[in-house]
């Protein structure tokens, strides 16, 4: 071995460099080959001492033995080079022989790398020094220079003065404004001073060093194109900065009218007031004042609306003239979804409606308030004349989506190949409880036909999984990474188990002993559902090793995880044809997933199974014999914010299913059952679901306190199996209303869409209880678990799909309560377990929630009277919760 190579091994960079330096180009590119397959042997294992030790020499030696400038680059930004790379110094001092144009080549390709690539920037600005060639103005190069400047904290200096004297200030100035997602490093630095980015290069305007009209019109440009809000803010907090003249203002006028129409909420309330001035000022001609109105009445935020009405309503007091274009534009928010904001729309039509100069003024104003809700729409009919109001209301027909239909599994792939396929899909993904078992199956009946074939094409998959290895490089084996702690995290956990079990990484002793005493440590709610699902994954493991099946019994005949019992009986029969043992776990998750709930079905099949003479015959036969899945008692159960469900024991689990089974029929007490729990993903809800899908009810108590902390505690992503829970069969009780209220409330938007999902699925499946989830989303807001707010939201959203009567059916319920404590009567909450009686602030958003009721009153024509609503309407005043109470009082009074 020569000394260099010696040396690059060892790790010793100085004595690396110092070899290089006395070679000439021939004698370096001669070690190259050497180098490259150095790399390949680190590669191979890079986490180790040797490799950590070897990687920064092997990167400074590769670099300096290469002279084309495209294999430097590649050299340099090399994924596996990224974790221990050499120093930027000793790769520029190893690099400053070669001529200007070549280091600039490697600079520029550098920069053109992705920002991952995570190309030091103190390399590539020391190849563009040493270069002398244009600066980069790449994503990756402007990225690298924002943080370079932005560590003050390292030099002692400001921001403003190390932008000062930087000589490439312009050119990089002006790309900043062109990057992506660039405003989240921007605001690493301080808001204000000369620490802030944004006041640093207003100052630097100010000054003179960068062109004021170059950086205004670049900041205008940015805002115009969007991106994420922390590019917003900073980028509008620099426009503030640069304090616009009015002549710039003007100037810009067009910008202005697009930022007003497009921008996000912030960017465009900016522009609003900036036009808002100039309006004022009559800078800005009524043609373009109504193209401005008519864009931002269409937007949804109500406070730009009513600010752009304001102005509306000003200029029209000063320029009579301007009524007849002005006014039509001021009629577009007559389709506005707040009545307030309707209704104020209104009042300024009509205030200036007399002095419209055409007839076709009026006939536009009369046909736009079409729009209107029911009251006022009558309202402009008497003061606007003509109105498209209708003597005879049409009837009310309520919309639903259609019931979904179950989607019957495909079979197991047929192929080795296309096996090997969805299992990388699936371990990639973790997809949904189809992919999932027909995996399952496949790899059971391919183990079973032909092992060989199929660990063959399973070779592409398992090549890069740490466990399939030859040498152990961890401190922990095969084994125990599916034993230790909590068993199995998750479905694709489990089908690594039976990948890592064909390849022999998993010992037999293993398998049996988590067959015989199974892996589950934790006692909190989910573990009987983690607990039964790992028992047939461990047990096909074992089976796979020892006496391969030949396929599943419990391969679901849906998605939803039912299994149809002609099916298992015909499965029965060919296990008893082909002498096959029958796997306990795979038998005992077959019955849960069985249809019982068909007596017809279940009693024919019963003789079919009864006649076959076998055990599990039998044992099938008395199953769907025994009637419908039964339901255990179940219980209402406070704890703090949050209302639960604690349900009984069910016999029928316990009697001859396995031990691993067993805890599946037991009570759920949550002053029993742990609170601390590690099942911290969402991707199991839906197997869980799947392991009982005629008993939803029983898989939901033990969710429930995880699904309600989507309203609770604000997290995401939990609710998503909502429209699965909806979907699943069984009783929709009090657990599952619950569960899809908790949705209806949660925090993100994603989740509160897939609550109103389940529940419009369960409304077009005859299986909501209006009634029941109006009061617990009463109960839930009044105790401060769900707000108001939120329920608006997913409530208007569910309306607004044509599910108006639905809607009112649960708000009938909820809203009595939440008034009850407004008119300070607490009876109505207090009888159904909320707090006690007392008058109460209105909590925020039951204004919003009383419109959204009206609204559906007015379309549906619900004819009732709601209990406490009267006091809230004969309030004095005319806030707007007293007026959506007038207004909700009046729809359903109306005959």
């Amino acid at each position: 071995m020569s000394s260099l190579m010696e040396a690059v091994r060892a790790g010793r960079t100085a004595e690396v460099v110092s070899l290089l330096d006395g070679m000439t180009d021939s004698e370096r590119r001669a070690f190259f080959p050497e180098l490259k397959a150095l790399r390949k042997e680190l590669r191979a294992d890079q986490w180790t001492a040797q490799a950590r030790s070897a990687y920064p020499t092997l990167h400074a030696a590769g670099t300096a033995c290469q002279t084309g400038a495209a294999g430097v680059a590649s050299w340099l930004a090399a994924s596996d080079m990224r974790w221990w790379p050499a120093p930027p110094a000793v790769l520029i001092d190893l690099l400053g022989d070669r001529s200007p144009g070549w280091l600039g080549d490697v600079a520029h390709r550098l920069a053109e790398r992705p920002i991952n690539s995570r190309v030091p920037y103190e390399l590539m600005a020391g190849l563009v020094r040493l270069s002398g060639c244009p600066v980069p103005t790449t994503e990756a190069y402007v990225h690298g220079w924002v943080e370079h400047i932005g560590h003050v904290w390292q030099r002692g200096d400001t921001v403003l003065d190390r932008l000062r004297k930087d000589p490439h200030l312009a050119r990089l100035t002006a790309a900043l404004f062109e990057t992506n997602d660039i405003g989240s490093r921007l605001a690493w630095t301080a808001d204000e001073g000369p620490n802030s980015w944004t006041e640093a290069l207003a100052t630097l305007t100010t000054e003179g060093v960068l062109d004021r009209k170059a950086t205004v019109h670049a900041c205008l440009a940015r805002l115009l194109r969007g991106g994420p809000a922390a590019d917003h803010r900073v980028f509008l907090r620099m426009l503030r900065a640069l304090a616009l003249t009015r002549d710039e203002e003007r100037e810009h006028t067009a910008e202005w009218l697009a930022l007003s129409s497009d921008a996000a909420s912030v960017v465009a309330a900016h522009a609003q007031s900036v036009l808002a001035s100039l309006a004022l000022d009559g800078e800005l001609t009524t043609r373009q004042l109504a193209e401005m109105s008519s864009a931002v009445l269409f937007r949804a935020e109500k406070k730009l609306v009513r600010a752009q009405l304001v102005l509306l309503g000003k200029v029209l007091a000063r320029d009579a003239s301007a009524v007849d274009e002005l006014l039509p534009a001021a009629a577009q928010a007559f389709g506005h979804e707040d009545s307030d904001v309707q209704q104020r729309a209104l009042k300024l039509v009509e205030r200036h409606a007399g002095r419209a100069g055409t007839p076709g003024t009026r006939e536009e104003l009369a046909s736009a308030a079409a729009q209107l809700i029911p009251t006022l729409r009558m309202r402009a009919a008497r003061s606007l004349g003509s109105c498209s109001v209708t003597s005879e209301p049409m009837p009310y027909e309520e919309v639903l989506p259609p019931a979904p239909e179950p989607e019957r599994l495909a079979p197991a792939p047929q192929s080795a190949e296309e096996l090997a396929e969805e299992v990388g899909a699936l371990l990639a993904s973790d997809g949904d409880v189809a992919a999932f078992e027909r995996a399952l199956d496949g790899i059971v009946r391919h183990a079973y036909g032909d092992r060989d074939g199929l660990l063959e094409a399973l070779d592409p998959v398992v090549a890069r999984r740490w466990w399939d290895g030859r040498e152990q490089a961890y401190a922990y084996s095969a084994d125990d990474y599916f034993t230790r702690h909590h068993g199995l995290i998750n479905a694709a956990h489990g089908l690594e188990l039976l990948l890592a079990t064909l390849r022999g990484k998993v010992l037999t002793a293993t398998l049996n002993k988590a067959v015989q005493r199974g892996t589950g440590t934790s006692d909190c709610g989910h573990s009987p559902l983690t607990r039964a699902f790992e028992a047939r994954i461990w047990e096909v493991a074992y089976r796979i090793r020892t006496e391969p099946l030949p396929f599943l019994l419990s391969t679901p005949t849906w998605g939803t995880g039912l299994l149809e019992p002609d099916e298992l009986v015909t499965r029965l029969e060919e296990y008893r044809r082909l002498g096959a043992r029958v796997s306990e776990a795979d038998f005992a998750q077959a019955l849960l997933r069985v249809r019982r709930g068909d007596r017809a079905v279940a009693e024919r099949v019963a003789e079919r199974a009864a006649a076959l003479g076998t055990a599990e015959g039998t044992h099938l036969a008395d199953w769907l014999l025994a009637g419908a899945p039964a339901v255990p008692t179940f219980q209402r159960h406070t704890s703090g914010d949050r209302i639960l469900v604690e349900s009984g024991e069910l016999a029928e689990l316990q009697g001859d299913f396995p031990a691993e089974f067993r805890p599946l029929g037991r009570p759920v007490s949550f002053g029993r059952d742990g609170r601390h729990c590690w099942h911290w993903g969402d991707g199991m809800h839906q197997h869980w679901l799947a392991l009982l899908p005629e008993q939803r009810e029983l898989v939901t108590v033990r969710m429930l306190r995880e699904l309600s902390a989507v309203a609770v505690d604000d997290t995401r992503g939990d609710a998503a199996v909502l429209p699965r829970l909806a979907e699943s069969g069984g009783e929709a009780g009090a657990a599952v209303h619950l569960a899809v209220a908790y949705g209806l409330g949660a925090r993100h938007p994603e989740d509160r869409l897939a609550a109103v999902d389940a529940l419009l699925v369960l409304a077009a499946r005859g299986q909501l209880d209006a009634d029941r989830m109006g009061a617990d989303l009463g109960q839930l807001v009044r105790r401060g678990a769900v707000k108001p707010s939120r329920l608006v939201e997913s409530a208007r959203t569910a309306a607004a799909t044509g599910a108006n009567a639905t809607i009112w059916g649960m708000l009938r319920h909820t809203l009595p309560v939440l008034l009850a404590d407004l008119a300070g009567d607490g009876a109505t909450g207090a009888a159904t377990g909320g707090a006690t009686g007392r008058a109460a602030v209105p909590p925020r958003g039951l204004a919003d929630l009383l419109a959204v009721g009206a609204e559906c009153v007015e379309r549906t024509g619900a004819h009732e009277e709601l209990p406490h609503l009267a006091r809230t309407a004969d309030r004095r005043g005319s806030s707007r919760l007293v007026t959506q109470a007038r207004r909700l009082r009046s729809a359903l009074a109306a005959a």
